[in-house]
């Protein structure tokens, strides 16, 4: 008998598979027994299609695919959008469906991180059971400009919102055992001419807003990958960004996750991955294939060390071992979702996120005692609007109403104008059985006033659609919808205005309505949660996470930057045929749009900030949120850098506030340092403590290089929006060095 070694007796068949070890030892050995080409397959992926034509039966197709290496155990990477739901983009997955959480905006106005990270957990989950593992979520850039097309996938205009609800989400998405990115870094906050524009802003103003935002929600929520962005940022496109990547990613906050390409964003091959690059993804989408066969001959001519490649790999395959993929992969075949159950999530975000902005005469909730009420436009009648792009949801219910994307374009057989199937109208008539309520599409304003005449109540219905690839060129509401609204709010003073909208409208009208309601786009069950709110069944409690100018001049750019020559590039390509299927490798992202540079004034004083440096009044302030109850606030008190007060319920009915902390350190805008949510019944009261991050009161030095606190005295304040003071005192802080 032949005596085998205790070490072989006791060690698995593939070391690389003892789930004991760390995923730095298991990753080291996987890339050991790896080949060249192996190594290269795993640093570039395909768009979903491409999956599909190779196995039509293939049900796993979204919007990318990376091979794994099943000789060594690594599973493919199945890739989908988005931050609202798993994303069915051109319908790859016939009849597929899929719970949509409301918009980014509605998440961040609930100022609450467990919102933030119930929702993820709830996507991350459907994502799994449709067999997913990577999940192309978490955005997390600052709404810099009001127009942008993309705002409603976005959080906030605020450093510490942004960043604490974007990691929130994201760790939510990660707890089912998939990977969840965070995205798009960094400053790509404009749609046109995105794919080409070049961001200008020094380091210390970036480093205190944009990339204090990306480093507060990698530190929450510790994302497997980074989605580079379109866009250039001072004169290098996002993805092949030394400054980014290499110096500020990877050595300043030590990231070890893989940072991958948005779609149609690699440019160079040697330049992407010496600059931090790690994977190339949808490649159809590129000019060519930069990660394929030139990055193999790049490390085969040593322009590429083949070290660097190694970490590119490395990277992979320990996050993906960090994060389950290997150990728990996946299911092959799509498993049971309780919709029923994702969709009461869904509602609870949506009625913890609209925000009753004005409610003049307590109009709001809806009396008991209205016998006629008449709901006006915004298709009502069957359902409520969502944003467009690669963040469509196709949700549970179907698709009641589908409309051209306007203007058309490479991506308008992509995108689509797309309802959810929960009708605002049929909600308030469910709840309101005693009352008559009739519904006019809006489209003959006299008609529309008319009626409002004879109504006890009259509810309008603003929308403004926003997509992804495209800004909205004015605030205004489309269309004749400020007419509208006009002539019926001159026909009936008890007028309420709901607004679905992906970003801050400029209301010229609203002096004249008697209540307005921001419901953002409010999700799958948003008619639900927008009828809850009316009759009183839920008491508003959303926040405003962006600034509503009173007009477009109050914006740091009034105007869309290279705006004449996007339209100049669509001008010249309208004749050309447009993309039919999901082959998208002949459509130029550029649109033959030439380069121009976007400057940033405001640097770190974005949103709210922007204002208060110019002293100018906006419409609706950051924060700012209505109740049908009252609070108080009370018994500030300061102990070296935590703060707490006292928030009681000083009304009749039960419901939730935001108190928000900001603090004004010298040579500084105001900004917001703290913020809790706290339900309380009548009457009741509790305490609120918040700990201060000590980079929101310091300045980035370049010199240094790192964080500057200067001691001294530093103002804060408690108040329910930006501007405003309820309580007032100082925080004493002492000197203190950060580094980066």
């Amino acid at each position: 008998m032949t005596s085998v070694p205790m070490a072989a007796q006791t060690a698995p068949a593939k070391a690389w598979m003892d789930a004991s070890r760390t995923p730095d030892e298991r990753s080291a050995e996987i890339l050991a027994q790896m080949t060249l080409d192996e190594k290269i397959a795993m640093v570039n992926g395909t768009f979903g299609s491409a999956l599909k034509r190779g196995n039509p039966n293939e049900t796993r197709t979204g919007a990318g695919h990376v091979p794994g290496v099943p000789r060594l155990g690594i599973p493919d990477l199945y890739e989908s959008d988005a931050s609202l739901g798993v994303a069915n983009g051109g319908e790859m997955r016939k009849g597929d469906v899929a719970t949509a959480l409301p918009g980014s905006l509605l998440t961040a106005s609930t100022f609450d991180p467990t919102i933030a990270e119930a929702g993820g957990r709830m996507i991350g989950s459907e994502s799994r059971a449709k067999g997913f593992n990577v999940l192309l979520a978490g955005g997390a850039n600052l709404v810099r400009d009001p127009w942008n097309g993309r705002n409603f996938e976005y959080l906030s205009e605020d450093v510490l919102l942004t960043g604490v609800m974007a990691g929130a989400a994201i760790k939510g998405i990660q707890s089912n055992g998939i990977v969840s990115t965070i995205k798009h870094y960094a400053l790509n906050a404009q749609e046109s001419g995105r794919n080409v524009l070049d961001a200008k802003m020094a380091e210390a103003p970036m480093r205190e807003s944009e990339l204090l935002a990306f480093e507060v929600a990698i530190e929450a929520g510790k994302p497997g990958s980074v989605m580079c962005g379109y866009n250039q940022v001072n004169g290098h496109y996002a993805c092949e960004n030394d400054f980014l990547l290499n110096t500020v990613l990877k050595k300043d906050w030590g990231y070890t996750g893989w940072v991958m390409s948005d779609w149609g964003a690699v440019h160079s091959t040697v330049k992407a991955a010496t600059a931090g690059l790690d994977q190339e993804s949808g490649q159809e989408l590129d000019k060519q294939v930069f990660f394929g066969a030139p990055l193999k001959a790049a490390v085969a001519a040593g322009t590429v060390p083949a070290a660097r490649l190694d970490d590119m790999v490395r990277r992979i395959l320990r996050t993906m071992i960090a994060h389950e993929l290997v150990d728990r992969p996946t299911p092959a075949t799509p498993q049971p979702i309780d919709y029923a159950a994702n969709a009461k999530v869904a509602q609870a975000t949506a009625e913890a996120g609209i925000v009753l902005l004005k409610n003049d005469r307590d109009l709001l909730p809806l009396a008991a005692t209205a016998k006629t009420i008449l709901v006006i436009g915004g298709h009502a009648d069957v359902g409520v609007l969502s944003g467009g792009g690669s963040s469509q949801v196709r949700s549970v219910g179907g698709v009641p109403l589908e409309l051209p994307m306007p203007g058309g374009g490479p991506l308008s057989s992509f995108i689509k104008i797309t309802y959810h199937a929960s009708s605002p109208l049929a909600a308030i008539k469910a709840r309101l059985p005693q009352a008559q309520v009739t519904y006019l599409d809006g489209n003959d304003v006299r008609a529309a006033a008319a009626a409002a005449r004879a109504a006890d109540i009259v509810i309008v219905f603003g929308e403004q659609w926003r997509t992804e690839a495209q800004d909205v060129e004015t605030l205004d509401l489309p269309g004749t919808q400020n007419a509208l609204i006009d002539a019926v709010a001159a026909a009936n003073g008890k007028t309420v205005v709901v607004l679905e909208t992906g970003g801050p409208v400029t209301m010229p009208w609203a002096g004249r309505v008697g209540a307005i309601l921001e419901a953002w786009y409010p999700g799958q069950k948003g008619g639900e949660a927008i009828a809850s709110i009316l009759v009183g069944d839920v008491n508003p409690s959303g926040r405003l996470p962006v600034t509503f100018p009173a007009n477009a001049a109050q914006a740091p750019r009034p105007t869309i930057p290279g705006l004449a020559l996007v339209k100049a590039a669509e001008a010249r390509n309208a004749v050309k045929p447009k993309a039919t299927t999901l082959d998208l490798s002949t459509v130029d992202l550029t649109g033959g749009v030439p380069s121009f540079p976007v400057e940033y004034p405001e640097g770190a004083d974005v949103g709210y900030r922007w204002y208060q440096r110019k002293g100018a009044a906006p419409l609706f302030a950051f924060g700012h949120g209505l109740s049908y109850t009252k609070f108080g606030y009370r018994d500030l008190k300061v102990v070296g850098d935590a703060i707490s007060f006292s928030v009681t319920n000083t009304g009749k009915r039960a419901g939730a506030d935001v108190p928000q902390v900001y603090a004004a350190p010298a040579g500084q805008m105001r900004r917001l340092v703290g913020f809790q949510r706290v339900m309380l019944q009548p009457g009741e009261t509790k305490q609120v403590s918040v700990t201060i991050d000590p980079r929101l009161i310091a300045r980035y030095d370049t010199a240094r290089p790192g964080w500057s606190v200067a001691a001294g005295a530093v103002p804060i304040t408690v108040g329910r929006q930006a501007g405003d003071a309820v309580l007032s005192g100082t925080i004493q802080v002492a000197a203190q060095a950060i580094k980066p």
